[in-house]
């Protein structure tokens, strides 16, 4: 999901994809999508993965919910979008630190 400072309806849901952008990996990544989807519905199912490509750091989310009607509510209120059936939305992460020598 990207936003674009233009679009109110998608700023909006902005600090609920900020919240995601904070996690410091994967599973707290899963775990607060499921917090942040549940006053919609119930997630089934849930694909995170991990990209980093040309100096960012990014997470593709696949999934859906229990039912098609708080699939649709999904993406009505966060204005997501569907990618092969499921919902979809790309998160920007938070730069890896780099470790310091000890």
């Amino acid at each position: 999901m990207r936003f674009r400072a233009d679009d109110p309806k998608k700023m909006i849901m902005k600090p609920l994809f900020d919240q995601l952008k904070t996690c410091a990996d994967l599973d707290s990544l899963r775990s607060t999508l499921h917090v942040l989807c549940a006053p919609l519905g119930t997630v089934a199912e849930l694909e995170v993965f991990q990209v980093d490509q040309a100096g960012r750091h990014q997470a593709i989310c696949f999934w859906h919910m229990q039912s098609k009607d708080e699939d649709a509510r999904v993406m009505r209120e966060w204005g997501v979008g569907r990618f092969g059936g499921e919902l979809v939305a790309v998160v920007d992460l938070e730069p890896i630190a780099p470790e310091r020598p000890t």
